[in-house]
């Protein structure tokens, strides 16, 4: 069996990869923008940015100092393990603690902050069944400065492919400077209201070197990563080549008379970390790598 223990210090150990380390294919993109830009003053905001990564990588520090909210996504294998939503909690409380996190968490009407990053269905954990031989854990600490700016539009059918190009395009200029730019934008299309809004999110999982396997939701990412990019809404919201790192995009069927787009808006700072808990009780790190 998968002990709890093991689950909470994977769990405090998945958050502190998430906050002080980037993953590569993030960081990867900030480089190519540095690289790519010409312009004084959005090269100065990339530089800095660089910078504040490698100084939160070496002295395992938050690299901003909104660590966010911690969204879960647990896939439960056919392996025995002890109570995972207890366990992770438990890690949530501890990695508040010990790495420190912000706790960022707070009763929604009486603003009540218990200091912990938990209550009332926090931390936020998603599950689901698989038939792999071990459990993945995956963690997105989500901050509120991008989280802000996502946004929901029930289009009409007819709308079709113009419609959701013209909602990325009317989001990223509401958006502005205050997401902290260059974002990557997780958009879901079909589905229902909540199921778009869910694969927005869950969208941003995946690494931005990675293009979607239908083809044409494909060309849809390059398309819009690359009109989106022309707006010039640049590092910080000081000009430049790159306003967006990349556009992920999950889609799911939809009933005959409607079509859902959100778009869930994340900042440069692209926290996730993942792993998996074989039954031996080895722990694999997927996105930073290393066991």
């Amino acid at each position: 069996m998968i002990s709890k223990e093991l689950i909470v210090d994977t769990t405090v150990e998945l958050l502190r990869q998430a906050v002080t380390r980037l993953p590569s294919d993030v960081k990867k993109a900030l480089e190519d923008a540095y690289e790519r830009e010409e312009d004084e003053v959005p090269r100065a905001q990339l530089k800095a940015i660089l910078d504040n990564v490698a100084l939160a990588e070496e002295g395992s520090l938050p690299m901003c100092q909104d660590t966010g909210i911690p969204i879960f996504f647990v896939d439960l294998g056919n392996v025995e393990v002890d109570n995972v939503q207890e366990a992770i909690i438990e890690g949530v409380k501890e990695g508040t603690k010990v790495i420190p996190l912000r706790p960022n968490a707070v009763h929604p009407i009486t603003r009540k902050n218990p200091g912990t990053n938990v209550g009332e269905h926090m931390p936020y954990i998603n599950c689901r069944m698989s038939d792999n031989d071990h459990i993945e854990i995956g963690v997105m600490p989500k901050g509120a400065g991008s989280e802000n700016m996502s946004a929901l539009k029930m289009l009409t059918p007819a709308a079709g492919l113009k419609g959701i190009k013209q909602f990325a395009l009317d989001v990223l200029l509401n958006a502005g400077s205050k997401p902290c730019p260059p974002t990557i934008l997780g958009m879901g299309i079909g589905g229902s209201a909540d199921i778009s809004i869910k694969m927005g999110k869950e969208s941003l999982l995946r690494p931005l070197d990675q293009r979607h396997p239908d083809p044409d939701i494909a060309q849809l990412e390059e398309e819009l990563y690359t009109t989106l990019n022309e707006i010039g809404i640049g590092p910080m919201g000081l000009g430049g080549k790159t306003s967006i790192l990349g556009v992920k995009i999950e889609y799911a069927a939809c009933h005959t008379a409607s079509l859902p787009v959100a778009i869930n808006v994340q900042c440069w700072a692209a926290r996730r970390a993942a792993c998996r808990i074989h039954p031996d009780g080895r722990v694999e790190y997927t996105t930073h790598g290393g066991d």
